[in-house]
């Protein structure tokens, strides 16, 4: 499987011909679900999702379809009908080849005066899991984890103890375009020292083979 990062909480799973992009938002390049066979969208926040773009991908391959939860899947069914399928926890579906698993249910905590909204997570082929906006610890072992490393929600400790909760083999960071550069390398060795796992970034637009 072939790992490409765009930029934000966006990514590119590539495998057997066939393109799996998750969630494509407002920070991510116009181009990042160009050729997507299916599409995952984990909550209804514009950083996730952006409706201009999963339309421009569905219109570009009358095949592709999206798998997301009811906030979204409300915006786009009517006007796609039967391509927009709507998920949730526990829920178990094959998307353009890739066997994909659902949990989670709520976004993690920005503020208590912030109600919270549903956001769920996605584990790919059983190794690839990215959580949305959620530190979601799935019932089942993570080899790869996308790791959200900077969000009004958390705190570097909380992304520390996540990683070592999970234990994946590697964590790739996502949910980045508020970090800036001058920070990266804090983060960088904190998560790498502290975390107890393989730690790496791609920048956008990088690639890598799982």
């Amino acid at each position: 499987m072939k790992l490409t990062k765009k930029s934000h909480a966006c990514v590119r799973l590539e495998k057997d011909g066939r393109t799996l992009v998750l969630d494509p938002g407002m920070f991510t390049e116009e181009d990042a679900v160009l050729g997507a066979d299916a599409l995952l969208v984990t909550h209804e926040h514009p950083d996730h999702f952006d409706a201009g773009r999963l339309r421009a991908a569905l219109e570009a391959n009358p095949a592709a379809e999206i798998w997301t939860l009811r906030s979204v899947a409300d915006q786009l069914s009517a006007a796609f009908p039967g391509r927009v399928h709507t998920v949730g926890h526990g829920d178990r579906f094959t998307a353009a080849g890739f066997d994909v698993q659902v949990h989670g249910e709520l976004h993690a905590v920005i503020h208590p005066d912030i109600p919270r909204i549903t956001n769920v997570g996605y584990l790919v082929d059983g190794a690839v899991f990215h959580p949305g906006d959620a530190l979601t610890v799935p019932d089942a072992p993570v080899d790869t984890l996308l790791l959200p490393v900077m969000a009004p929600w958390n705190k570097i400790s909380e992304v520390i103890d996540y990683v070592r909760e999970l234990k994946p083999r590697r964590a790739y960071d996502i949910h980045d375009a508020l970090l800036t550069d001058l920070a990266r390398p804090i983060y960088d060795r904190q998560i790498g020292a502290l975390g107890g796992t393989d730690h790496g970034r791609l920048a956008p637009g990088a690639s890598t083979e799982l």
